[in-house]
């Protein structure tokens, strides 16, 4: 182990690598039959949501391209993958990363996997890298597994990587939807009124620690503008990323890319994400694809990406595309591995050592909510929570319920916070709501509804108001919350019943009743 707490394995410092470990060890699930990206990736996905990656060798249309989907479903998988020993420990050593980063490499062209073939010429985009569309209700595929890398003066000096859904109905030029209030936006703003348009690249099949720091989006309390999320990359992974010089514009690129597209945005070229919302010339209304809330996205005036070259490993390869299904566990993972570790370092910065753990469920859809473990080791300390609490809901954009809880509960068990709060909340006292009247975030149907019945866009849209719940033991009432334990660790069913009627008595839990049965609570 290095003095960072990840292993140096070169297995997982590209996409390719990482698929080769997972089918070494059995976890990858492979056909040859040709899938459509038209609904199939996306219908297929969510069958087995949850479960081990997906590898398509035979995608529809794209006869020199394969992909893969499921890459973060599944957590047991993650945690084996960069050496986590359970969930609390992946969240301790992904904050001690985010406080020391490895400073990425520059490598030339020449050594770079991702400039083994360059395209100059033949820059319809949609023919070189896979579009989907995840439902029936969407009118047209969108590209959203491209990953920004944003490098230096643009980001005042450090390193910026994120998502950004693209549709390129003009060739070489595509929409480039910019979360309000991400970093994205904040070089948008900076730079809006610029002659010249911001030089960016969009990088697919990235390393797979890239990934994770892709999704790190709104924690900017801990991962402020001119940070190296590249090199926080580089110590999740225990070796730095290596980047490489654009061909065609002033720009970084990830080297272990499998494709990049290179190029300029736009800010004041604007356009509609989707050719209906431009017939309609609405905004906020038409559908367009899922949201990471859970509800259909909605086509908007986008900002423009303008293709300068495309670049990518040799095609005879087959490079590989991770198109990203939205709302799914693959897409949740992703998007709330790193914002767990940047919440309990928030806490841990407000006040060291009463912050135990963190965990966003599923259910919580990636930026809407979390949960919190806090040990209170003295009367002194009573009361930190709520500070925690009231700083997650106004340091995380889009951030509508916080919940603190004991160390006495499983804060990975949604029917013991069910319980938790049904006995430990007094309504009254303990569900908080610090900021009404607030920023939130724009892609939550209870905030566009502040626009009525205009367009719904990110200025007209408001927040009112995140929920925290303390639903914490007080201190010095430990004994009135005191939790029975049965005495599971003081027989041994084996030596009781055969294995078949023990798995027998095991088929039929499930739930809660199989957390408690664990633990004896």
């Amino acid at each position: 182990m290095n003095d960072r707490n990840f292993e140096i394995n070169k297995q997982f410092f590209s996409l390719r690598s990482t698929l080769e470990w997972l089918k070494r060890e059995k976890y990858l699930i492979e056909t040859d039959k040709e899938v459509d990206p038209d609904l199939e990736i996306t219908g297929l996905q969510k069958h087995m949501d949850g479960g081990p990656p997906i590898l398509f060798n035979n995608v529809k249309g794209k006869p020199h391209a394969r992909a893969v989907t499921n890459m973060f479903s599944s957590m047991e998988i993650i945690d084996k993958m960069f050496n986590f020993e359970n969930p609390k420990d992946r969240t301790i050593k992904l904050a001690k990363a985010l406080n020391n980063p490895l400073k990425p490499i520059k490598i030339s062209g020449v050594e770079a996997p991702c400039q083994e073939h360059v395209i100059t010429d033949d820059l319809d985009v949609n023919k070189w890298i896979t579009a989907i569309r995840h439902t029936d209700l969407e009118p047209e595929l969108t590209i959203g597994s491209g990953i920004r890398c944003v490098v230096g003066d643009y980001f005042e000096g450090g390193s910026d990587l994120g998502y950004n859904r693209m549709n390129f109905r003009w060739g070489n030029v595509g929409t480039f939807q910019i979360s309000p209030g991400s970093h994205m936006w904040q070089v948008l703003t900076k730079h809006y009124h610029d002659e010249q348009p911001i030089p960016i690249t969009m990088c697919f099949g990235v390393p797979p620690a890239c990934t994770l720091l892709a999704g790190a989006g709104f924690d900017y309390v801990i991962l402020p503008t001119g940070c190296d999320e590249i090199g926080v990359a580089g110590a999740v992974q225990g070796e730095a990323i290596r980047l490489v010089k654009a061909k065609t514009v002033d720009a970084w690129a990830l080297a272990d890319s499998e494709y990049v597209l290179e190029g300029h945005i736009h800010p004041r070229d604007k356009r509609y994400e989707t050719a209906e919302a431009e017939d309609q010339q609405v905004q906020g209304k038409t559908f367009f694809h899922p949201e990471w809330a859970g509800y259909m996205g909605k086509a908007y005036k986008a900002p423009t990406f303008h293709v300068s070259a495309i670049t990518m490993r040799e095609p005879s390869s087959r490079p590989i595309i991770f198109p990203l299904g939205v709302h799914t566990s693959d897409d949740s993972n992703i998007d709330t591995t790193i914002r767990e570790a940047a919440i309990y370092e928030l806490c841990n910065r407000l006040q060291p050592g009463i912050i135990q753990d963190v965990h966003i469920p599923y259910s919580m859809t990636d930026w809407g909510g979390c949960i919190i473990q806090v040990k209170k080791r003295n009367k002194i300390e009573e009361g930190w929570q709520r500070n925690f609490l009231s700083a997650i809901l106004s340091c995380s954009q889009g951030m509508r319920l916080a919940i603190a809880v004991s160390e006495d509960v499983d804060i990975y068990s949604m029917d013991d916070i069910m319980w938790c709060l049904t006995t430990r909340v007094n309504p009254k006292t303990d569900i908080l709501n610090p900021l009404p009247g607030g920023r939130g975030q724009t892609f939550m149907p209870a905030e566009r509804m502040t626009a009525g019945e205009k367009s719904w866009t990110a200025s007209n849209t408001l927040f009112e108001g995140g929920m925290g719940i303390d639903a914490t033991v007080p201190y010095g009432y430990e004994q009135d919350f005191h939790r029975p334990v049965y005495p599971v660790d003081k027989v041994i069913p084996e030596d009781f019943f055969t294995d078949e009627q023990i798995k027998k008595a095991k088929s039929f839990m499930e739930g809660w009743v199989l957390s408690l049965a664990k633990t004896g609570r």
